[in-house]
């Protein structure tokens, strides 16, 4: 999406669209009543972003400043964040510290510049629910945000549940509609990053990179070998498979309905 492609709009607060409802959305959105909370300091990313959600159903907030940005986020409001980690005043990982503190528990989606894995680790310890490094198409953004509302309330429980799968953090044990699977421990951990993302396409870089904790891609079949023997243990004969191909990108893990 390009600048001249966004309905640009105002500066600060509640924004609303000409030739929309009052309250900016369709009443046939799927995202009607979702509130998104967006602190960016970029006028023209914050302008282009807001345009796109507004323009899906979504009702959009935006704080230019990590200090009005926590005020807005410690009311609750918002469904979901975008959080830019540079800001003004307070930054963006002590705006979700903070938040996290005082047990506000909205996903947040870490924008940044800045794409080692260690920066990546640093969003996710601070609090964040995911990380994108600019620049980012924004069927990205979209896609990682709806995911986020996708998750469960309590993201942060010692136990996952997507779809059949249900998973013991704490204990280490995984189940498939109550069959328990043993999984090795990076297949332990491959599974929970793609259960935590359910319906997201994951490239094999984002994998090496989350997974693997890889600083560099190598040229490896590593991420294929490790798919194909969970796909061998979560998916027993006649169920669903759940963890699906996709051609030239990557994997997904879809869920029944």
């Amino acid at each position: 999406m390009t600048k001249e492609d966004a309905t640009f709009l105002p500066h600060e607060g509640d924004v609303r669209d000409e030739g929309l409802p009052e309250n900016g959305f369709s009443a046939e959105s799927p995202h009607e009543d979702r509130m998104v909370l967006l602190i960016e300091d970029d006028t023209t990313i914050a302008e282009e972003i807001t345009a796109e959600l507004r323009a899906r159903g979504f009702r959009v907030r935006r704080e230019a400043t990590g200090d009005a940005g926590l005020e807005a986020a410690l009311l609750g409001e918002a469904d979901v964040m975008v959080v830019d980690r540079l800001l003004p005043g307070t930054d963006g990982l002590s705006v979700i510290e903070t938040m996290r503190q005082q047990d506000v528990r909205t996903p947040v989606l870490v924008l940044s510049a800045l794409s080692a894995v260690d920066d990546r680790v640093s969003g996710l310890k601070a609090g964040g629910d995911d990380y994108l490094t600019k620049p980012f198409a924004m069927e990205e953004l979209v896609a990682r945000l709806e995911a986020l509302l996708r998750r469960p309330d309590d993201v942060r429980a010692t136990r996952l549940r997507t779809g059949p799968l249900e998973m013991d953090l704490i204990e280490r044990r995984v189940w498939r509609d109550g069959r328990e699977i043993e999984l090795l421990p990076r297949e332990f951990r491959l599974l929970e990053y793609l259960m935590r993302r359910p319906g997201q396409v994951l490239t094999r870089s984002m994998l090496l990179e989350d997974v693997w904790q890889y600083r560099f891609i190598p040229r490896t079949n590593l991420v294929d070998v490790h798919i194909g023997k969970l796909r061998r243990k979560i998916d027993a004969s006649g169920e669903e498979p759940l963890i699906q191909s996709i051609r030239g990108t990557g994997f997904q893990l879809r869920v029944p309905d």
